[in-house]
């Protein structure tokens, strides 16, 4: 317990003393408040509308997350036992992840219009790829030696895949969701940023039109804590799930 403490003071104590730097320095070199706010300023500007954003824009995270961890998982399954449809499909995937989602979120915003289901899209072609490729390489990890068992006892495709595929893939699979996690809510915004009326991505659009620094400051804190909070919650439940693996592995 007293460990657990003594980790968790370590990034509390650093972000608390970057922020005091912070503020000092902003008012040691007298920076205009346009270029760079004071952490005191922002957070004279948050206050429950920027709740209200931030949650539309978890939500629209949390959904297309969901979305591509399913859509990632049942592809990468599909790959797992059809070597020409991995063959065939894997280069669109990769064409996918390289084009940026700049490039897509109008395309996007022209097919499902500036509601909730663009932005949702949008998080998870984000995330779709990292799920994907671990999922892959970790469906694919079994060990020979129990492969070879299996065989031996004549086991099925399906008693393959729930008793040794998916439970060697977890792993993989838990570093794909730690990466999509911070993705998802970058994905989202960039949504927002194409065509919304609410959200963080919107908050820091109107902003910068205004010229608004402790406002656009303070939703892009609000963004980089519902990262954090989705990082947080997969490594919580990555310690219940694969349990059997060391905590400094985790």
């Amino acid at each position: 317990m007293m460990n657990k403490i003594k980790s968790s003071m370590y990034p509390i104590s650093f972000a608390l003393g970057f922020i005091v730097l912070w503020e000092l320095a902003v008012r040691l070199f007298h920076v205009p408040v346009y270029l760079l706010p004071a952490p005191s300023a922002v957070i004279e500007v948050m206050d429950g509308s920027l709740s209200s954003h931030m949650l539309v824009t978890l939500t629209e995270a949390l959904a297309g997350f969901v979305l591509a961890n399913i859509l990632g998982m049942i592809t990468a399954v599909i790959f797992v036992h059809s070597k020409s449809i991995e063959k065939g499909a894997f280069p669109l995937a990769i064409a996918l992840k390289t084009t940026p989602l700049v490039a897509l979120a109008p395309l996007l915003v022209v097919w499902m219009g500036t509601g909730y289901s663009s932005k949702v899209v949008a998080s998870m072609l984000i995330c779709f790829f990292p799920i994907l490729v671990n999922s892959v390489k970790g469906l694919k990890a079994i060990e020979h030696e129990a492969w070879e068992l299996f065989s031996t006892y004549k086991g099925t495709k399906a008693e393959i895949f729930w008793k040794l595929r998916l439970p060697t893939s977890l792993p993989y699979v838990f570093s794909a969701l730690k990466i999509s996690s911070s993705l998802a809510i970058v994905g989202a915004i960039v949504g927002e940023f194409v065509g919304a009326n609410k959200g963080l991505g919107y908050v820091v659009l109107v902003s910068s039109y205004h010229m608004d620094t402790p406002i656009m400051f303070s939703a892009i804190i609000a963004s980089a804590l519902c990262g954090l909070l989705l990082f947080w919650g997969i490594s919580w439940l990555e310690k219940k799930v694969v349990f059997w693996q060391r905590a400094d592995d985790l």
